[in-house]
């Protein structure tokens, strides 16, 4: 416990000063997390066999020029094709020359995660740059469920909901994430992001409260079937990037596709 109080401490030390100043610290920001989480990802052993230690790298400076390429003024919601065409390239004609040591199954892999974690993170700053307050809300549905669904599951737990993939969540404890973690981020939203309607505002952030703890769920079923614990010891008591944003990375696509970015 005392750990994870430290490890959530650092986190806002350093989360909050950068969120606040945005600009090209924030984007610095994300792409560091990008590449973090994408090593986490690429670490996994249990679904993929090897992968060389040029194409690990290539993925990591390839991620970099996702980022720092781009017009600042632009940030697309969505990737640029000829990115996605370069990086496609890249990973799948490499497997002519290594064969067995690097498949179609781990140039698959990485596309995939690339992909995925590109996506998000490039998302994050469209919302930053576009809408301040928004991306406070989404990330207070995120903190808001995952405190009350920790501390009401520890106190009034008794029911476990999933547990083969994570044996400590308790019905009581996502049920109560979910009431409380959309009734506080959508008095946020009415105060600060805009004036839709009440019943707008419920509906949406119970949605997004529900997404986060599946979105918990998926990244805890990945790491049951990678047999770990955590996707890395980054961050004491909290495990790895991905640990801390599991549920925030659907509550961002299930907000996407349900309102998109205005």
């Amino acid at each position: 416990m005392k750990n994870r109080i430290v490890g959530g401490l650092g986190i806002l030390f350093v989360a909050v000063p950068i969120l606040l100043v945005g600009d090209v610290f924030f984007t610095v920001a994300c792409a560091l997390l990008c590449v973090g989480a994408l090593k986490e990802l690429m670490d996994l052993k249990e679904h993929h066999v090897s992968i060389p230690k040029i194409m690990t790298a290539f993925c990591l400076l390839n991620v970099c020029l996702f980022f720092f390429l781009q017009e600042k003024e632009a940030y697309p919601l969505l990737w640029n094709i000829q990115w996605i065409t370069f990086t496609l390239l890249c990973l799948f004609f490499p497997c002519l020359i290594y064969k067995e040591k690097y498949s179609t199954h781990e140039a698959f892999y990485l596309f995939a995660s690339l992909l995925f974690l590109t996506l998000f993170f490039n998302s994050l700053l469209v919302i930053r740059f576009q809408n301040f307050w928004l991306l406070l809300y989404l990330l207070s549905v995120s903190m808001f469920t995952d405190i009350f669904a920790y501390l009401i599951g520890f106190f009034f737990g008794e029911h476990k909901c999933c547990p083969s993939i994570s044996p400590n969540k308790t019905w009581e404890g996502c049920l109560g994430g979910i009431f409380m973690g959309s009734l506080l981020s959508s008095s946020f939203y009415f105060y600060k992001v805009g004036q839709e309607s009440i019943v707008f505002i419920l509906i949406l952030s119970v949605l997004l409260s529900i997404g986060g703890l599946l979105g918990d769920l998926l990244f805890s079923k990945i790491k049951r079937e990678n047999k770990i614990k955590d996707f890395s010891h980054l961050i004491p008591g909290h495990g790895g990037i991905l640990d801390r944003l599991d549920s925030l990375i659907f509550i961002i696509f299930i907000y996407i596709c349900f309102v998109g970015i205005r």
